[in-house]
C-alpha cells in the first residue's frame, strides 16, 4: 500500500507510458474540477461592485440636494441685500421730502433762481440716481393705494373719482411708496346723469311728436 504524502493535491494516476496528449486531457480535468472557485469570487466582485454603486448614487444624491439648497440660499441672500438697500434709501430719502416740498413751490411761485436753482438741481438729480420718483398728475383717476384725498367736490364734467388738483406729489422707489400723493378730488354731480338722459328722453319724445304731427305748429 502506498502512503499519501499530505500536502500535495491529488492528481489523477497517469500512466507512465501515456502519451503527452493523455497527459494534457489530465490536466485539463484537473483544472475543470477547481472552477467552482472561481465562480464564488467573481459573485464576491459583483455583490462589492454593487455596494459601491449604491454608495456613489447616495453620495450623488446628497451633492445634488445640496447644491440645489445653496442656489436657494444664494437667491435669498440676493433679495434681501435688494430689499435692505431699498429700506435703507427709503429711510434716507423720507427725510429729504419736506426740502423737495420746498423746492416744489419755490419753482411753482418763480423764486428758483441764481444759486438756490442750481442747488435744487443738483439735489434733484441726486435722488433720482438713488430711485425716486415723483408722481401725481391733475387728472388721472384716483386710486386709493397711491393717492390720499385731503378736499372733496362735485363736478359735472367728471364721470369717476378724478384728481383735480396735487397738493403734494407722491414718491416711490420701485414699487415702494415712500409718501402717498395727496391730492383733492371730484366726484360726478349726484343726479347728473340721471338729470342728462332725462333731457334727451323729453328732447327725443318731442322730436317723436313733431313728426308724428307733421312737424311743429306754426304761430
Amino acid at each position: 500500500m502506498t502512503e499519501e504524502t499530505p500536502g500535495f493535491d491529488e492528481k489523477p494516476d497517469v500512466p507512465s507510458d501515456a502519451a503527452p496528449e493523455d497527459a494534457a486531457q489530465a490536466e485539463s480535468a484537473d483544472k475543470a474540477g477547481s472552477a467552482p472557485a472561481g465562480d464564488v469570487t467573481d459573485v464576491g466582485l459583483q455583490a462589492q461592485l454593487d455596494q459601491v454603486r449604491t454608495a456613489l448614487n447616495e453620495r450623488t444624491t446628497d451633492l445634488q440636494r445640496l447644491q440645489a439648497e445653496y442656489q436657494n440660499y444664494r437667491r435669498r441672500v440676493e433679495r434681501d441685500r435688494v430689499t435692505v438697500k431699498e429700506i435703507a434709501a427709503a429711510n434716507l430719502l423720507s427725510e429729504l421730502l419736506p426740502t423737495l416740498d420746498d423746492v416744489g413751490r419755490a419753482r411753482e411761485h418763480g423764486e428758483l433762481v441764481g444759486g438756490f436753482k442750481s442747488v435744487a438741481e443738483s439735489l434733484e438729480t441726486a435722488v433720482a440716481k438713488l430711485g425716486l420718483q415723483q408722481f401725481g398728475k391733475e387728472g388721472e383717476s384716483f386710486d386709493p393705494t397711491i393717492h390720499e384725498a385731503l378736499m372733496h367736490s362735485y363736478a359735472p364734467d367728471v364721470t369717476e373719482t378724478t384728481c383735480v388738483a396735487i397738493l403734494q406729489p407722491g414718491y416711490r422707489i420701485g414699487e415702494r411708496t415712500i409718501r402717498p400723493a395727496r391730492v383733492a378730488v371730484a366726484e360726478p354731480q349726484p343726479g347728473a346723469q340721471g338729470t342728462k338722459s332725462g333731457s334727451d328722453d323729453e328732447a327725443k319724445g318731442a322730436k317723436a311728436s313733431d313728426e308724428e304731427s307733421g312737424g311743429p305748429e306754426e304761430g
